[in-house]
C-alpha cells in the first residue's frame, strides 16, 4: 500500500491486479473514459502528480501539457519510444519502464518465432487442419542446429536469446558499430550487412525510435539472402515493412517472423497471405507470469515516487 495519497492519470486499461492496486491506494483517473478531456482538466489536471501508461499507449505532449503538476511516468513495459524523453527532460518529468522482468520471455518469444519459420509449424498445423495430410506430403523445413543466429541488439533481451539459441547448437553472431562487448565470446560484426549476409536467422531486438527507424533496410535483407530468416521482436518501425513486403515477394529472403508492426494491430495484407510469414500480435512478454511481475514492478515504482520521491527503475533522460 501507498502512504501518501495522490491522484494519477492511467493512460490505458491496464494488468487486472495493476488497476486494483492502483484504486485501493490512490485516486485513479482514467484518461480513456474521460470524453472531454479539456473540461475535465479545468478541475483534476492540478492534483495529477503521476502517469501511469504502457510502451503502447504512450503519453503524447499536448496531453501532458495540460498536466502543470506532473512529476512522474511510470510504464508498462521496457520500451518507451512512445513517449518524448526530450520532452519530459525539459520539463524535469521523471520516466520508469520494467526492464529485466521480461527479458526471459520475450527471447522465448524470439526462439518460437525461429522454430516456427525453420520448421514451416504454423503452415504445417494448417496443412492438417485443411485435411491436406491425407492427400500428400508436407514439405521439408530447416534446421537450427549448426545454423548461425545473428542478433542485432545485444543488451539484456539479446543476451538471453543467445544463451538459449547457444542451448540449439547455434553459433551466435552480433552487431554492435562501436566495437565488440569485453564480456562475450561471440562473433561481433561493426557492419549490419555484414552480419546479415553471415546470418542463417537475424534477429532484431533494439529499442525502437528515431535513431533505429529502417534499421532493417532492403539493403540488409538483400544481404540476409533467400535462404535465410528475418526475426523482430523489437520495435515495427525497425524494420521497413514495405522493403520487408517487396524483399519477401521477390524471394529475397526466406521468410519472416514477426512479433511486432510498424501500425498496429494493422498488418499489411501482403504479409498475411505469405505461407512463409508468422505473424504474432505483439505478445513478446504475454504470459501471466511476466505481466504479473511487469505490474508489480509499475506499483514499485509509482510507490517509491509518492513515499520517497524517487523511482525504482529509473530510465536516464
Amino acid at each position: 500500500m501507498i502512504d501518501s495519497k495522490g491522484d494519477v492519470l492511467v493512460w490505458g486499461p491496464m494488468h487486472a491486479s495493476l488497476m486494483q492496486a492502483l484504486e485501493a491506494s490512490v485516486n485513479v483517473h482514467k484518461r480513456w473514459e474521460i470524453a472531454d478531456f479539456d473540461s475535465w482538466a479545468l478541475s483534476h489536471a492540478q492534483a495529477i502528480r503521476v502517469v501511469v501508461t504502457s510502451g503502447v499507449y504512450g503519453a503524447d505532449n499536448a496531453t501532458l501539457d495540460k498536466l502543470p503538476n506532473l512529476e512522474a511516468i511510470t510504464s508498462f513495459g521496457v520500451g518507451y519510444d512512445a513517449v518524448d524523453t526530450t520532452y519530459l527532460a525539459g520539463r524535469g518529468i521523471q520516466l520508469s519502464n520494467t526492464p529485466d522482468v521480461l527479458n526471459n520471455s520475450v527471447a522465448e518469444t524470439a526462439l518460437a518465432l525461429m522454430l516456427c519459420v525453420s520448421r514451416r509449424i504454423s503452415e504445417a498445423e494448417r496443412f492438417v487442419r485443411a485435411g491436406k495430410w491425407q492427400q500428400t506430403k508436407f514439405p521439408l523445413g530447416n534446421d537450427l542446429h549448426g545454423k548461425t543466429c545473428g542478433i542485432v541488439g545485444l543488451g539484456k533481451i539479446g543476451k538471453t536469446i543467445a544463451k538459449l539459441v547457444s542451448a540449439f547448437d547455434m553459433h551466435v553472431a552480433y552487431f554492435r558499430p562501436s566495437g565488440p562487448y569485453a564480456d562475450v565470446s561471440y562473433t561481433h560484426y561493426a557492419d549490419l550487412q555484414e552480419l546479415a549476409a553471415a546470418a542463417d536467422y537475424l534477429v532484431v531486438i533494439v529499442p525502437g525510435g528515431a535513431d533505429t527507424r529502417h534499421l532493417i533496410n532492403r539493403d540488409v535483407m538483400r544481404a540476409l539472402g533467400p535462404s535465410s530468416f528475418l526475426i523482430n521482436v523489437a520495435r515495427g518501425t525497425v524494420v521497413d515493412e514495405a522493403a520487408l513486403v517487396a524483399a519477401l515477394l521477390e524471394s529475397e529472403i526466406g521468410g519472416a517472423g514477426l512479433d511486432v508492426f510498424d501500425d498496429e494491430p494493422n498488418v499489411p495484407a501482403e504479409l498475411i497471405a505469405m505461407d512463409n510469414v508468422v505473424l504474432l500480435p505483439h505478445i513478446g512478454s504475454g504470459t501471466h507470469e511476466t505481466r504479473q511481475a511487469m505490474a508489480d514492478l509499475v506499483y514499485a515504482n509509482l510507490a517509491a515516487w509518492f513515499e520517497q520521491g524517487k523511482l525504482v527503475t529509473p530510465v536516464s533522460l
